[in-house]
């Protein structure tokens, strides 16, 4: 669920675990149902269930943005150390041509420790987490507004990268971050048109007033961007069934939050 002042949009995340023309069938019942916005995750493997099917995020929602019309279109979230900001930028802009200028941008900084082990991918500190999310926000969205971007950063450096053809959202497509800490909801303050987190109702209402914070520090309205937060249904299907225990891998990263991995920033 989300909205700005006076407005509430509904929306879904689907885990990507079911065969291609089931997903397809359902992406197009919620058009039919009148969501506003749907949207896959993520992830190398299923969080909850590791060891069973997954696609891809970001090439499953180009193949669901051509099968559908009306509704939005998105990533809960990209994970900033899966793939250089270029190649995100490539990647958004490619999908908002397919779904016609749909595309919401999700993007957030990785949290899911076990998945970084298993493919050998570096899992930095909460520190480095946020400054590469940092660079990278900055960087996608110089190449989606401008189409091109020189860039000299502690993390990622850009010379003359073009993106192009822009894309068909301008300056661009909208940027939904995931934070849930002060510095993280900084970049939010600064760049987001709509912001993701989960949580209590008393975490969300603090995390909200130190939004509202940072915006007056940048001098932004904070009634001008988006805020969501994501609760959780379950569908259970016939063909891959959910099962309703939760994985050795997972429980091994179970933090407070009730989410394994790294949340802390």
């Amino acid at each position: 669920m989300s909205g700005t002042a006076g407005q509430i949009r509904f929306g879904l995340c689907t885990d990507q675990n079911l065969p291609f023309p089931t997903l397809v069938e359902r992406w197009q019942l919620f058009e039919r149902l009148g969501f506003d916005s749907v949207w896959d995750c993520d992830h190398f493997n299923q969080p909850s269930r590791p060891t069973g099917p997954y696609y891809e995020g970001w090439t499953l929602l180009a193949a669901l943005a051509a099968r559908t019309e009306r509704i939005r279109v998105g990533v809960l979230v990209s994970c900033n150390t899966f793939r250089h900001p270029g190649l995100l930028a490539h990647e958004a802009m490619t999908v908002d041509h397919v779904s016609n200028g749909r595309l919401e941008l999700g993007l957030g900084a990785g949290w899911y420790v076990p998945e970084h082990e298993q493919f050998g991918i570096p899992f930095p500190s909460p520190g480095e987490l946020v400054s590469r999310f940092h660079e990278a926000v900055r960087i996608v969205d110089a190449l989606l507004r401008d189409g091109v971007s020189t860039f000299a950063g502690k993390h990622y450096q850009l010379r003359d990268a073009h993106v192009r053809p822009l894309p068909v959202q301008r300056p661009r497509p909208p940027f939904t971050l995931g934070a849930h800490k002060s510095r993280m909801l900084r970049i939010c303050a600064e760049f987001a048109d709509g912001w993701n987190s989960f949580g209590t109702v008393e975490e969300m209402r603090g995390r909200n007033r130190i939004l509202d914070e940072h915006c007056a520090a940048v001098g932004r309205d904070p009634t001008t961007g988006g805020r969501s937060t994501a609760g959780r249904a379950r569908w259970q299907s016939k063909a891959w069934p959910i099962p309703g225990r939760v994985s050795a891998p997972s429980r091994r990263w179970w933090g407070a939050t009730g989410r394994p991995g790294s949340t802390s920033f």
